[in-house]
């Protein structure tokens, strides 16, 4: 049985721009502004694994063997709608990674997942997958995401979530523990209606105006 791996960024700037995103005054256009400014910074530690080969360059001045990546490509896919604020700094940070959708969104009596689109390349298999979504609260959402990327034939993936919750983390792992996740935070708990406490609020409200 894997080990499950959580990996929380505590950088002193992804710190602040969390809390500046949990404010609850922080406007729409800033709070979308912030997240892909905090999803940006978290891209560098879920690549800081990826493999490199040297190779020769030639500068203005000599030639010498340098390093770039090889290796599985990549593939950005977003949990919608909510994904798309970190989707954004992602993709900023790899723009040639392969992007995908999942369309999901949480019943509010059973706090259950329900599917409406899936989009991923079709040669996931291929790619090494960062699937995004703001929060993991119950992480039935998740847990449901990576069941369908797996049955898509992905086989390596990797979860970045801004906040996440306990309850959601030992679900998620339950489900999923060969799946390494990534937060900028783990919080108290959840509350009785499945929102993190003290969390951010709704993401996809605050990143879309919603609410």
């Amino acid at each position: 049985m894997p080990i499950p791996t959580l990996t929380v960024i505590d950088h002193p700037l992804v710190q602040h721009k969390l809390t500046l995103l949990r404010r609850r005054e922080t406007p729409t256009a800033r709070f979308h502004e912030v997240m892909r400014e905090v999803s940006q910074l978290m891209g560098y530690e879920l690549t800081r694994d990826l493999p490199l080969e040297s190779r020769p360059v030639e500068t203005p001045l000599a030639c010498f063997d340098a390093p770039l990546l090889t290796g599985k490509k990549l593939c950005l896919v977003s949990i919608l709608r909510a994904g798309q604020g970190l989707l954004d700094g992602m993709r900023t940070l790899l723009p040639s990674a392969r992007i995908g959708h999942i369309g999901l969104y949480r019943d509010q009596e059973t706090l259950t997942p329900v599917e409406y689109f899936f989009k991923v390349p079709e040669d996931i298999e291929e790619r090494l997958v960062i699937l995004v979504d703001p929060m993991l609260a119950t992480g039935h959402t998740a847990t449901a995401a990576v069941h369908r990327l797996k049955d898509a034939g992905a086989a390596s993936i990797k979860l970045a979530v801004l906040v996440a919750a306990p309850e959601g983390l030992r679900n998620f792992y339950d489900a999923h523990p060969d799946v390494p996740v990534y937060a900028a935070a783990v919080d108290d708990r959840l509350d009785a209606n499945g929102y993190i406490l003290p969390g951010l609020g709704d993401a996809g409200d605050r990143l879309y105006g919603t609410r």
